[in-house]
């Protein structure tokens, strides 16, 4: 009997009976969870629920929830600093949201945290003071003390501040130094610059130059006032533009940042919005300055990762990916949880348009390749499911596959060089007497010896054994062998990825058999199912296999190799069968015999695919595998083992 048959007690596990059951007994389920659940127990091949070794623990999380994250994180330093949330959100995002290090720097020095985190105006450089004998000790005290009390107090940031608004929203806060008087002071001095700003009778825009009477003057805490226009248009680009979250004040050399609620108003209110603003233009730059602090917010913490598919803005958790350590002992392969957006950022800027912070499809759906969740790499840029191989394994693949080594490795097999000059020489004709056309030295192109001993019988040259020719002949044949090792491994890879790539059009065919299966045999919709269920098995396979032929190209020789390859071997017979299946035509007589034949294939190929993920994330976690080249997080290999 056959690797890939299944034997009488294994028949009776998958008898079709026994996969109906669920259908015939759920009736009050909805028919689209029963097309999504019950026919999934066709497949399945254990019911227990056992983490598998190459799983990880994680969880996805929306943009809300890292909101809530970031709230109670501000709130928490609300609480110790007796700040308001718009500046310890700045603070915050200035520390990269480490609040240990921002507590302990803002208890040391509070005003410089401040100047740095843009909140605060830093203080002018004092003049010195001319020395006068003459004055007494306690003016001195008192003159020492009462600078000392200035340089203490921090302008902070304002908000807008504009002539058609009868009160402006002050932040402030008593830092450890500062002293009651000297807060009531700067409360005073901005006070009075508000109330002076309405008497002025006319404004030009710095940025702009206009000068008309309707203009909105706005400013922060430093007091550079520009319009609203070009506050507006500045916020925006920024935004949309660079994907900037920290928008600074205009004027050149100020460091003060705009705080959340000035880039709102600006933004959304109407009383600060300029009348000519886009309102969905300013709406988007909202919903999207809010998902750049979710972006800062994720990229600060090592267990957080934003999900990499264009449009989504979920995130996810995995604690025990948080290191780079533990990527030499696992493949940390997570999925966001959301689906049904497209992998394409130009299909899906193309096919979606946004409205009121809401994405409205306007084409039709995507095919069902596309409705699946998004799966990626927590510990790499990587944004595929990469399992079996290690992300630094995959990279260093990525990496020879990209750059131009194997070029230079083809330059080597069909080219020598000049022995006297070293000039790469490609042979264009079919006489062995060849002349470098640099320094025009003439040799055998044969055994790389100088022609002069040749005379003119080249064709029985006797310096074959020459150490000379000797070397330059066994250097190309390294090179040679080395190019046809590489291109054995990519080939394979490559064509699995492009077998891959053609699963749209497998998913479309599969599609209109399934509806075939209908009309001409007595199958439901929901009994169809389980083609659809053999595409999705053979295009996770076919993942699994492109990589592990970049894993075999980097393992060492041995024993543990062999296993590999023999388990390599077996999936891809078994992948290949059931794909197969999938392209054989359909009688309506033969449905029933095919149903189950697809349905035992794909049983067998998940578990085919589960031995060789199994296999190889256990041989990580205990150290088996050994390498030919050198790989990050792993011990130097032996020099029998390196290979070039």
């Amino acid at each position: 009997m056959s690797d890939y048959d299944i034997s009488d007690n294994e028949a009776d596990y998958y008898d079709s009976d026994e996969m109906m059951e669920d259908y015939q007994n759920d009736d009050d389920q909805d028919e689209d969870d029963m097309e999504m659940d019950d026919y999934n127990d066709d497949f399945r091949i254990s019911a227990g629920s056992k983490q598998k070794s190459y799983e990880v623990d994680y969880k996805s999380l929306s943009q809300s929830s890292v909101e809530k994250t970031m709230k109670e994180d501000v709130d928490h330093i609300c609480g110790i600093f007796g700040v308001e949330p718009a500046i310890a959100s700045l603070l915050l995002r200035h520390a990269d949201w480490n609040k240990e290090p921002l507590i302990e720097r803002y208890m040391e020095n509070a005003t410089k945290v401040l100047v740095d985190a843009g909140v605060a105006i830093p203080e002018p450089v004092a003049e010195p003071t001319p020395v006068r004998t003459h004055h007494s000790v306690d003016k001195l005290s008192t003159g020492s003390a009462s600078r000392r009390s200035t340089r203490s107090s921090s302008k902070l940031l304002s908000s807008l501040t504009s002539p058609t608004r009868s009160s402006a929203q002050k932040s402030s806060f008593s830092s450890p130094s500062s002293s009651s008087s000297s807060i009531s002071a700067s409360k005073s001095r901005t006070k009075d610059k508000l109330s002076e700003e309405p008497e002025q009778k006319s404004f030009t825009c710095p940025i702009c130059f206009d000068d008309s009477p309707s203009l909105k003057p706005l400013s922060l805490i430093c007091g550079h006032p520009a319009c609203s226009g070009c506050w507006n248009a500045y916020t925006v680009s920024k935004i949309r533009d660079e994907a900037e979250h920290c928008i600074r004040c205009m004027t050149e050399g100020c460091a003060i940042v705009a705080p959340d609620d000035f880039i709102h108003d600006i933004l959304l209110s109407d009383a600060a919005a300029p009348p000519d603003s886009n309102p969905d233009d300013n709406q988007t730059a909202w919903v999207r300055f809010q998902e750049l602090l979710v972006r800062s917010f994720v990229g600060a913490n090592p267990k957080l990762k934003f999900c990499p598919y264009p449009g989504c803005t979920n995130t996810v958790s995995c604690p025990a990916a948080a290191s780079k350590s533990v990527l030499t002992t696992m493949v940390p392969i997570v999925s966001c949880g959301a689906k049904g957006i497209p992998k394409d950022a130009s299909a899906a800027a193309a096919s979606s348009s946004s409205s009121s912070g809401v994405t409205t499809v306007t084409t039709t759906p995507p095919s069902s390749l596309y409705d699946k969740e998004h799966v990626f790499c927590f510990g790499c840029p990587i944004e595929s499911d990469h399992r079996p191989v290690v992300c630094a394994v995959a990279r260093l693949w990525l990496k020879k596959c990209e750059d131009d080594s194997e070029t230079a490795n083809w330059i080597k097999s069909n080219t020598k060089e000049c022995s006297q000059c070293q000039s790469t020489i490609e042979k264009n004709g079919g006489c062995n007497h060849m002349t470098c056309k640099k320094c025009k030295y003439e040799f055998c192109w044969v055994c790389m010896g100088p022609w002069s001993e040749h005379g003119t019988a080249w064709y029985s040259c006797n310096r074959y054994d020459e150490k000379g020719g000797v070397e330059a002949r066994d250097a190309q044949s390294r090179s040679r062998a080395s190019l046809e090792r590489y291109l054995h491994y990519y080939n394979r890879w490559a064509n699995h990825e492009q077998s891959a790539k053609l699963s749209i059009e497998l998913y479309a065919k599969t599609e209109k058999k399934m509806e075939d299966m209908q009309i001409t045999s007595s199958l439901t919709w929901i009994e169809v199912q389980f083609m659809r269920k053999a595409v999705e098995v053979v295009e996770r396979c076919r993942s699994t296999l492109k990589w592990t032929y970049a894993m075999a190209y980097y393992l060492a020789k041995g024993n543990e190799k062999d296993l590999f390859e023999d388990n390599q071997r077996d999936l891809e017979k078994a992948v290949e069968d059931l794909s197969e299946l999938l392209e054989s035509p359909i009688e309506s007589e033969n449905i029933p015999v095919l149903r189950q034949k697809v349905t035992d294939k794909t049983v067998y190929v998940q578990k085919r695919n589960e031995i060789v993920l199994e296999d190889t994330a256990t041989g990580f976690q205990d150290g088996r595998w050994r390498w030919n080249v050198s790989v990050d997080g792993f011990e130097e290999p032996p020099e029998e083992l390196m290979v070039n």
